[in-house]
This record gives structure tokens, sequence and C-alpha cells, in this order.
């Protein structure tokens, strides 16, 4: 099955972002626990990318889609066409270095690895992929 939710890049869109990850894995029988996980990772990526690509541009739009191409295996797709936000080459800030600095931001990207088993970026008819996959 295939699913597509575009929206503008304005944060004030992300919770439509988080009820369409939601409501679909739902309906597909992802356990709830997972639901959450999941639901968080896609709320941090897509902010990052509304944020670093589209400096809150409501003009600007991306498009998540949803794919399930076999058992128990979901691939999560942020498509845009902005300037790249690559998560791969993002450099974790060291963890004493934000507690020393009390800092509040830098560990979404740390979470978004944690929750999902793959990430990739690629381009393809000038737009920026951002592929996530879980297997649940």
């Amino acid at each position: 099955m295939n699913y597509r939710y575009n929206i503008g890049c304005s944060l004030a869109n992300l919770k439509g972002i988080r009820d369409f990850v939601r409501t679909t894995l739902t309906e597909n029988h992802v356990p709830e626990l997972q639901v959450s996980a999941i639901v968080l990772a896609l709320d941090e990526m897509c902010s990052n990318v509304m944020i670093h690509a589209h400096h809150c541009n409501p003009d600007d739009s991306l498009e998540l889609q949803i794919r399930n191409p076999k058992a128990k295996t979901f691939v999560f797709e942020i498509i845009d066409d902005g300037s790249i936000f690559n998560i791969n080459k993002f450099e974790e800030p060291d963890m004493q270095s934000l507690v020393h600095a009390k800092r509040k931001g830098g560990l979404g990207i740390r979470l978004v690895k944690s929750i999902m088993d793959k990430i990739e970026y690629v381009q393809e008819e000038g737009r920026h992929i951002c592929r996530l996959t879980k297997v649940i």
C-alpha cells in the first residue's frame, strides 16, 4: 500500500504529519509503542527539513510517502526540492558538550537514528528524498 501527504513547510503543519503517520500505521496494525516512536522520528525529520531546507516558508511544500513493500517493513520518504538536509552528514554534538552548555537542541538526529533501521538520501529528478526504513 502507498500513502501520500502533501503539506506546506510551516511548523504549524507538523500536527497534520503526526496524525497522518499515526493513522496510517494504526490502520496497518503496528503496535502503539512503535507507532509513537516512528511518529516522533518523522516529526523530527520533517521539522528539520522545514527549518533547515525551507526556512519555514509555508509557500514551499514537502511530500511524505509511506509504503509497505513487504510484510512488517515500512518505508517513509520525505520528498522536497529545498536545499538538502542529509542526516548522514550531520555531525552529532558530543553529549558532554550539550549537557555542559545546557543546550535544549541537538538530540533529535541521534533519536531518529536509534529509532529507524535504515536512513538514506537520494536525488531524483531534481528532488531530494530522505528515505527511512523501519522493520516492525
